[in-house]
């Protein structure tokens, strides 16, 4: 179904390419002033150094940020090393220790509690080295810290390392290159902002959310108690639907995104609302 502008501003993310300087609170909100949004919320923190991709949500997109924060981040990078060591033993250190599932404290600067915790490493290639800086490339959980990780693995090596630069080139299902909605820069943005034909390549429908939690059709004659934040019972099902018992599922009735729901398969509740997207008044 295709949308308005004024429905894409709505409820629609638009995948950023954030530059070197700012912070990722001053990048939302440039696209909050430039839109002459309400509201806008970003899926992720960078530092202001770090480049790359930046989800924004609009409006009442923004009460989906929790549900994309935690997704895997992609990276490209480069780090300088203190005293020169070969690649091998480079690669040992990193297949040994930093592979997979790894413990990790958040820096001093970081907005978290430091508190060490776990997070996976799902891949981190050695790209090119070149004299002690070395190009890398990471694939990891959500919320881990790239510049802890460089500096551990110098740790490890007993010879120190830093990171020099960073791009993050994916968040979760948003990336650099994607074909249907390529990361924009705040330029681009900008003259976009005034030719709604290019705002709408952009923008991005919120409904994306369907390619992270299963989607779930109800019939049409309970939508207006539904949308009150009333639980949806098992007889309101479009179709018959198994469901894991604390699963998110994402509810729309005649292709209208409805909301958020948590399975609790209690009696004849299927699930309970956690957020609902009411009509405007």
């Amino acid at each position: 179904m295709k949308k308005s502008i004024q429905e894409l501003l709505e409820f629609g993310i638009i995948n950023i390419n954030k530059p070197s300087g700012p912070t990722s609170f001053d990048v939302s909100d440039f696209v909050r002033r430039t839109l002459k949004l309400r509201k806008t919320s970003h899926f992720g923190t960078l530092d202001p150094k770090v480049t790359g991709v930046l989800p924004v949500a609009l409006n009442r997109a923004c009460k989906l940020t929790g549900y994309f924060l935690g997704e895997d981040k992609e990276y490209i990078g480069i780090m300088r090393i203190h005293e020169d060591i070969s690649l091998d033993k480079i690669k040992k250190a990193i297949k040994d220790k930093f592979t997979g599932k790894i413990l990790q404290t958040p820096p001093v600067k970081s907005r978290v509690k430091r508190q060490e915790r776990q997070r996976e490493i799902k891949k981190f290639e050695l790209l090119e080295k070149s004299d002690k800086d070395i190009l890398f490339h990471v694939e990891c959980e959500g919320g881990t810290y790239i510049r802890k990780l460089v500096d551990d693995l110098g740790k490890e090596l007993g010879i120190g390392a830093h990171m020099l630069e960073l791009r993050r080139i994916r968040a979760g299902i948003f990336k650099e290159n994607d074909k249907e909605y390529p990361s924009i820069n705040l330029y681009d943005l900008e003259k976009a902002s005034k030719d709604n034909k290019l705002l709408k390549k952009i923008i991005i429908p919120a409904e994306i959310i369907t390619e992270l939690h299963p989607r779930i059709d109800i019939k049409g004659d309970n939508v207006k108690q539904v949308l009150t934040g009333k639980p949806i019972h098992k007889s309101d099902l479009k179709n018959q639907e198994k469901k894991k018992t604390g699963e998110i599922v994402v509810i729309f009735s005649e292709d209208r995104f409805i909301g958020m729901y948590k399975v609790v398969n209690s009696g004849d509740i299927f699930a309970k609302s956690e957020f609902v997207m009411q009509d405007i008044k």
